[in-house]
């Protein structure tokens, strides 16, 4: 590999070092189906530049993915995406968004692995893309919250339909949120945390 006469490989910005005060990290999945805007969670959030593995779309998914109410977009997740964020001087999230259509879920274990909770994205254009997303995570015993991606062509429905609609239990917190902007995805992963947080206190989380 040639670095041009440079004797050393350049190593990670600075402003992307682990802050020294850091004491607990706490890894969270983002996951979602196709085009719901995951990597754009992660990308809002993050406090350092976020590693993203999206490769164009080409033909040879017509017919595989079902990137129905996304036929603009021009590139998809193909492994993760990596984020990280600093709730306190002390505990660090580590996020991690898992790439959105069905041919790629077997990457999901490796993802999974290790992690306390997750937030479930969700299109109010296309529901139904959802469902699977959270049996899975049903399956896997992950606790997670629901957070509505606010589109603006994205039909809005009282919390109590999508809890119907979605077969969520009474206590699964959904919020809605704005993918975009930092303080709402920084809002999303806050409820996370309180939900986790009382799962622990009554000895639900394991």
């Amino acid at each position: 590999m040639d670095f041009k006469g440079s004797d050393t490989i350049p190593g990670p910005r600075t402003e992307d070092h682990l802050p020294h005060t850091a004491q607990a990290a706490v890894k969270i999945v983002i996951v979602g189906g196709f085009g719901v805007g995951k990597t754009t969670m992660v990308g809002s959030v993050s406090e350092i530049r976020p590693l993203t593995t999206e490769e164009t779309m080409t033909q040879a998914g017509i017919g595989v993915d079902d990137n129905f109410g996304s036929d603009t977009k021009t590139a998809t997740t193909v492994a993760m995406d990596f984020g990280r964020i600093s709730i306190t001087d002390q505990l660090v999230l580590y996020l991690f968004g898992t790439p959105g259509q069905e041919r790629f879920w077997f990457l999901w274990n490796g993802l999974f692995e290790g992690a306390l909770g997750a937030v479930v994205l969700v299109d109010t254009r296309r529901l139904e893309v959802s469902f699977d997303v959270i049996g899975r995570l049903e399956e896997r015993g992950v606790p997670f919250v629901v957070a509505v991606n606010s589109f603006p062509d994205g039909p809005r429905y009282p919390v109590e339909d999508l809890r119907s609609a979605l077969d969520l239990a009474p206590e699964i917190p959904i919020v809605e949120c704005d993918a975009r902007r930092r303080a709402s995805s920084r809002d999303v992963l806050m409820t996370l945390m309180r939900f986790l947080h009382s799962l622990a206190m009554t000895g639900a989380l394991t």
